[in-house]
């Protein structure tokens, strides 16, 4: 399998704290990798990380054969890398359509590409008009990731995309995620439920007290739960 991205040796800092300490990762293309650990371990910081979000002070973080972490964060998604935060973090007072666009313009796509992201989510396209600050928590997860594919990336960095939603809602997300993988895109996903980990990843990296501990097939993890019980504090 060729690689979607290759992050080495990455130092990153909150002020003066460091959070990541020669950080390394890579990502095969059309994968799902689940950074699992204890809260505090850095795998948030991780995603930021890519995204030009916190300090980075050495490292590479290569795509394509370009170093993003060269390049100022507003241009990194332009390079097809998307992100949907913990929180959402959507426009409230926007529209579904306006938030939509907003995800559009930012690598100049069009009607084609939106009408295929709804696709993806059909609950959207009644919610067009409606703030999405009345959306429910569901759909406002699935409004923020939509936004995300806006961009038609190949990279996708999701951070907790399932947290506090319905099972209905969470299955959904589950859905799309291995709906993504077929069309080839590549996936970085942060997640505390180890299930919904477990059903989904392809590989599973620890991280613990800011670095990538070790990388291992979800298979080996299902058949060994020591990992979980050394890393994460179940199992």
């Amino acid at each position: 399998m060729t690689e979607a991205l290759v992050v080495t040796g990455l130092d990153a800092f909150y002020g003066e704290v460091q959070a990541l300490r020669g950080f390394e990762l890579s990502l095969m293309k059309g994968e799902v990798l689940c950074l699992l650990g204890r809260n505090g371990a850095g795998k948030t910081t991780a995603l930021k990380a890519i995204m030009g979000l916190v300090s980075v002070r050495a490292g590479t973080i290569v795509k394509d054969g370009k170093d993003l972490a060269q390049l100022p964060a507003h241009e990194v998604p332009k390079t097809g890398v998307a992100y949907v935060p913990q929180g959402r973090r959507l426009f409230a007072e926007m529209t579904v359509a306006e938030n939509l666009e907003i995800g559009l313009m930012t690598r100049g796509k069009g009607k084609a590409t939106r009408d295929a992201v709804i696709d993806l989510f059909p609950v959207l396209r009644e919610r067009l008009n409606q703030r999405s600050g009345t959306l429910s928590g569901g759909e406002q997860q699935m409004l923020a990731m939509a936004r995300a594919l806006c961009l038609e990336p190949d990279v996708l960095l999701l951070d907790e995309p399932t947290e506090g939603l319905m099972p209905s809602m969470i299955a959904r997300i589950r859905e799309t995620v291995a709906a993504l993988r077929e069309r080839g895109v590549s996936t970085i996903l942060v997640e505390q439920r180890v299930d919904a980990v477990l059903s989904l990843a392809d590989r599973v990296a620890f991280i613990e007290n800011g670095q990538n501990r070790e990388t291992v097939p979800v298979d080996a993890v299902r058949a060994y739960p020591g990992f979980l019980h050394r890393y994460v504090g179940v199992g």
